[in-house]
């Protein structure tokens, strides 16, 4: 069973950039496909950018596209989320969740398709 740890979030001044680490142990993480989803207070947990297991197939949410950057690096482990011209609707809770995938094209987008979760790193972003 994989175990994954956010790290990196933080306070941050709108225009800001802040990258968040999700680190995994327990298992390698390159069989899995592994995506990035927030939860701010009173809403739900919405899909942020998923990385499937290439590194190369790669989407994002709409809000974030041109500013949020996803990569992997399996020899680490790890998956980063860059996150540039950060916004005060950025502010929420962010978690990495990974999912054991055959295909090394699919990319995962939905709560429902992953079975492992962080515990979740908060960004805030004032105005």
């Amino acid at each position: 069973q994989v175990q994954l740890v956010e790290s990196g979030g933080g306070l941050v001044q709108a225009g800001g950039s802040l990258r968040l680490s999700c680190a995994a142990s327990g298992r390698a993480f390159s069989p899995y496909a592994v995506g990035w989803f927030r939860q701010a207070p009173g809403k739900e947990r919405e899909f942020v950018a998923g990385i499937a297991r290439s590194g190369t197939n790669i989407r994002y949410a709409d809000s974030v596209k041109g500013r949020f950057t996803v990569s992997r690096d399996n020899a680490k482990n790890t998956v980063y989320l860059q996150m540039n011209s950060l916004k005060p609707e950025d502010t929420a809770v962010y978690f990495c969740a990974a999912q054991a995938s055959s295909s090394y094209w699919l990319v995962i987008t939905t709560t429902s398709g992953y079975d492992h979760w962080g515990q979740g790193t908060q960004v805030t972003v004032s105005s």
